[in-house]
């Protein structure tokens, strides 16, 4: 079998209910923006911290599930779905880290170390994916647990961001007004 069909030459491509749509509609934004923001997240790994690695190895099965769920616009069919339980375990993650960390006096500026700044690009692209799925939610029906998943994952992404920079020894730095 090869990768290539050729299928989406004339810019459709296929929902899981095997709809063809336009590669520019909001359903496929969105599902293709929680890929990239998997793919980001892929580029942290390995961080050199096994706590760290095997929560983000977690998130990026997590994301494949809300890309599916973003796939399937017929909820009533079965497949994989995004839960509410994968949110409060990304909040369970921060609360954890929140005692290896000082408390935020101020923004910072995305960046330090090597793996600090990829997790806050994760972050940032995390954020996009998340205004993908709200739009695509003004016009069509989603799994709202997938959209939460997203708004909290840009939060648990900064918070690993902190995290290893904390770790590796890099400083935090605040913006200059």
């Amino acid at each position: 079998m090869t990768i290539y069909t050729g299928r989406g030459d004339k810019g459709r491509t296929d929902l899981r209910t095997m709809d063809r749509v336009s590669k520019s509609s909001p359903r496929i934004e969105a599902y293709g923006t929680v890929d990239e923001v998997n793919a980001t997240v892929g580029r942290v790994r390995p961080t050199g911290y096994d706590d760290v690695d095997e929560q983000l190895r977690a998130i990026q099965n997590h994301l494949h599930i809300v890309q599916a769920d973003f796939a399937n616009p017929d909820p009533s069919e079965d497949g994989p779905r995004m839960t509410s339980d994968r949110a409060e375990q990304l909040e369970e993650w921060m609360d954890a880290y929140d005692e290896e960390l000082e408390p935020l006096q101020s923004f910072i500026l995305p960046g330090g170390g090597d793996g600090g700044a990829r997790l806050h690009h994760a972050r940032a692209v995390c954020r996009r994916a998340e205004r993908r799925a709200v739009a695509l939610a003004s016009e069509e029906a989603v799994n709202e647990a997938a959209v939460v998943y997203l708004n909290r994952l840009s939060d648990a992404l900064f918070t690993l961001a902190r995290v290893v920079n904390k770790r590796d020894g890099v400083s935090e730095e605040a913006p200059d007004y």
